[in-house]
């Protein structure tokens, strides 16, 4: 009796420290989350191999609107602007909004999207409520719940009759056992053989673990978010949550193993595995749960998508929530581009800008280290975020919904055997493609064919670049080729450029954007400051004026 009471105690004793510590946790996770609303993250591990993961292995993307190519997402620096923007709770979450930074949809998505958001704009006290619930998916086992969305299933294997047959056997061994004690004696071969087939099948179970132990815990924190009518409202349809809860039995149990974190446990974990082992529970459980996946797919895809909506929206409004210049965009058909004080979100203290383009194209000059380049790449991340998350780095934004393009960053391809030349050739070659879509499209291109001579890049990037300027479709283009600014001002193209001034032997940079063409040039003039022989600047100044004056 005193043993019974003593285990009771520290059983008693177990459970309200326990709870205590989750309490005092979740306590902590609330006063971190409110200090934290409203600013980026610190110290976060990004690993976009997994991040990636649901984006690249998801087979619906191709109906969407656009998706952003693996060539935009080098040119506009997109995973370092995901590290900027990821205010997430939960992995899946972080996974949903690299998807949907990616992904463009229909404008009513966004709007929809955009209404999620103001609600946890509106309400800190919710949003911080549901980050912590979040933060339960913020293991990195978490990144593989994707894995029973868009991974083929097993089959069930050819053998899996042997499995039944020693399993009918061991539960009739079983019975016989209280009439003939002698049919002890065949539960040795028994177990034995279905220990054999117990962990060669661990693998398998392995390999699915992380994945259905997460699942187990995004059901009850969807379930938690499921109370709220607001978030019913929005979702409207959320009957996938009673189907998947349909296979929670079947989930726990294939996820207990994964959750045997305490000492305590070993000894009750040890007894139920010999059990499971004898008569093939979680052999037979692991593909009965298969099964019930493969039917399930497209409501757990709606699970994961409806718990990653909501972080995403939730990290979009703590954003918002921020201390940045941001504005919400507008969208029109007349093809006219008009933005505000816009300016990079990944630069520090950037100097903004203002442009207008009215079913017109733009052709940038400028010197060297002005910004122009930059100035290109500012338009297209705002348009991406415009149109994935409905928000500028801008005092305003007006301007078509576009299929974003662009060659910016080419490199040799060692590996393929490719030049520089060639596979610029090769890139522009699909903005080509691209313009034959009737939506209206941003093409942005950074010094276009500086791969071959001079005549020839003038003469085919004027073509190129008055082919592409057609229709609907806008195209910012930087160059330092100032040939190009005569033969595309009749292309329906405005001009416009950046430049510099020389203070007390320094360059100056305003990093302003100006009307018109550039009339300055400051190749030599670096040389110069840079302290190179007099009679290099002085031949290169000689040979400036003979020949491009």
């Amino acid at each position: 009796m005193n043993y019974f009471l003593t285990i009771s105690f520290i059983a008693i004793l177990w459970f309200l420290i326990s709870n205590f510590r989750k309490k005092k946790r979740l306590k902590n996770l609330n006063t971190t989350f409110h200090y934290n609303w409203g600013t980026p993250k610190k110290k976060e591990y990004y690993n976009f191999f997994v991040i990636g993961k649901y984006f690249y292995n998801n087979k619906h993307k191709e109906k969407a609107y656009h998706i952003l190519s693996e060539k935009s997402k080098v040119d506009f620096d997109i995973d370092a602007l995901f590290k900027f923007i990821d205010r997430t709770s939960s992995k899946i979450g972080q996974q949903y909004l690299y998807f949907k930074l990616r992904t463009i949809g229909s404008i009513k998505e966004l709007k929809k999207f955009d209404e999620l958001t103001t609600l946890f704009q509106k309400n800190k006290d919710l949003s911080v409520s549901y980050q912590v619930e979040l933060s339960k998916l913020n293991h990195t086992n978490s990144y593989y719940l994707e894995e029973l969305i868009n991974d083929n299933q097993l089959e069930k294997p050819k053998y899996l009759w042997i499995v039944i047959s020693l399993t009918i056997t061991a539960i009739s061994s079983i019975i016989l056992l209280f009439f003939y004690p002698i049919v002890s004696l065949l539960l040795v071969p028994v177990f034995s053989a279905n220990l054999f087939f117990h962990y060669k099948n661990k693998h398998n179970v392995s390999y699915y673990l992380n994945g259905v132990n997460q699942l187990s815990r995004a059901l009850k924190v969807s379930q938690k978010f499921a109370k709220n009518p607001e978030i019913v409202t929005h979702f409207k349809d959320i009957s996938f949550i009673g189907k998947i809860k349909s296979i929670k039995f079947k989930t726990e149990f294939i996820a207990f193993e994964k959750n045997v974190t305490d000492e305590y446990l070993f000894i009750f974990w040890f007894l139920a595995e010999s059990i499971k082992i004898l008569f093939n529970v979680e052999y037979l459980m692991f593909y009965s749960f298969l099964g019930s996946i493969t039917k399930q797919k497209k409501n757990i895809e709606r699970l994961f998508t409806f718990i990653g909506e909501i972080d995403a929206a939730i990290s979009t409004a703590s954003l918002k929530s921020g201390n940045l210049k941001i504005c919400t965009p507008t969208f029109n058909d007349d093809n006219e581009l008009k933005v505000n004080e816009i300016h990079h979100p990944l630069i520090d203290n950037c100097i903004t800008n203002d442009t207008h383009l009215i079913e017109k194209s733009m052709l940038l000059t400028g010197s060297n280290m002005s910004g122009k380049t930059t100035f290109i790449r500012t338009i297209a991340i705002n348009s991406i975020l415009a149109q994935t998350l409905n928000l500028c780095f801008a005092q305003s934004y007006a301007a078509p919904f576009y299929k974003i393009h662009s060659s910016i960053r080419i490199t040799d391809d060692l590996l393929e055997n490719t030049s520089y030349y060639l596979q610029e050739v090769l890139t522009i070659k699909q903005l080509i493609e691209a313009s034959k879509d009737t939506s209206p499209c941003l093409f942005v291109l950074d010094e276009i064919f500086k791969g071959t001579n001079t005549i020839e890049r003038i003469s085919g990037g004027k073509a190129i670049l008055s082919y592409l300027n057609k229709e609907n479709h806008t195209v910012l283009v930087s160059t330092h080729d100032i040939e190009l600014t005569e033969l595309l001002v009749k292309d329906n193209y405005d001009l416009y450029h950046f430049s510099e001034q020389i203070k007390e032997n320094n360059l100056f940079f305003d990093h302003k954007i100006k009307p018109g063409k550039l009339k300055t040039r400051n190749a030599v003039k670096i040389l110069d400051l840079y302290k190179y022989p007099s009679e290099i600047i002085k031949e290169a100044k000689e040979i400036e004026s003979a020949y491009f004056s």
